[in-house]
């Protein structure tokens, strides 16, 4: 892969340590490594294109970039503008602050910039790291094993229409169980919100007073594989069509 071009993305933003991990991850794979990420957090922006207003795109380095926009608006731009010449062959996004396990996918923006990377046909993987409020996050855990998993995936020459979800639990990388390919679960866990008042008696509401208590989840699913200290890996397809149901609705629908 050492000639393979990669691009990093990511929700936390240009400055967030995760994206430093991943891109000395990177460059232990590929000389050719690319960044292009959001100028701040974009946490939970879902796969949201920026549609009426102006981005700005801001050169930091001969392959690094900052977009004032979502993670989508990184991949799009990046692959329509910064890297038209030649697309990359692989784009991670990553490491995000916290797992995306679960219900989590629909909110994700890490998901969402991997699922971009798709819809262009070029092969997508997000990867997060699992943390508990209050404790230092096991970034070394992610660090250490994440090379082999892209590797083993790149290896495997999957279709680029599937995209890669892997988490990594909240211990140390020596504790890890092993790694466990896995169903998207349920958690059950909702952000919170707040009802506050302003300085003019008018009420306001702020959404994201996390509930990070991790849930136990179903056995097989990329939840009950993080609570139990594995590596999960979950394949995501971009067909949301519900197949398991569409036959009965054609007989109800005659």
């Amino acid at each position: 892969m050492k000639d393979k071009r990669i691009l990093i993305v990511n929700d936390d933003g240009i400055s967030s340590p995760g994206i430093k991990i991943l891109y000395r991850i990177a460059l232990s794979i590929s000389r050719d490594v690319w960044i292009i990420a959001p100028e701040t957090e974009q946490s939970a922006s879902s796969h949201s294109l920026t549609l009426h207003r102006p981005l700005r795109i801001r050169k930091l380095s001969s392959r690094k970039y900052a977009i004032d926009g979502s993670p989508t608006d990184c991949v799009y731009l990046g692959f329509k503008k910064i890297l038209k010449s030649k697309l990359p062959d692989l784009v991670l996004s990553g490491i995000n602050y916290g797992g995306n396990l679960g219900e989590d996918l629909s909110y994700s923006g890490t998901v969402a910039a991997a699922m971009e990377a798709s819809l262009s046909g070029v092969l997508g993987i997000a990867l997060s790291q699992e943390y508990a409020d209050g404790k230092e996050i096991n970034w070394k855990t992610a660090e250490k094993w994440a090379p082999r998993i892209i590797k083993k995936i790149v290896q495997d020459d999957w279709s680029s229409k599937v995209v890669f979800n892997v988490n990594f639990p909240d211990i140390t990388y020596a504790k890890v169980k092993g790694i466990q390919v896995t169903c998207q679960g349920q958690h059950h866990a909702r952000d919170l919100y707040n009802e506050r008042v302003d300085p003019r008696g008018r009420k306001y509401y702020w959404i994201g007073a996390s509930e990070r208590a991790l849930k136990k989840g179903k056995l097989g699913t990329d939840v009950r594989a993080v609570y139990d200290n594995y590596i999960s890996i979950t394949p995501i397809d971009m067909n949301l069509t519900n197949k398991n149901i569409i036959n009965k609705m054609k007989k109800s629908f005659r």
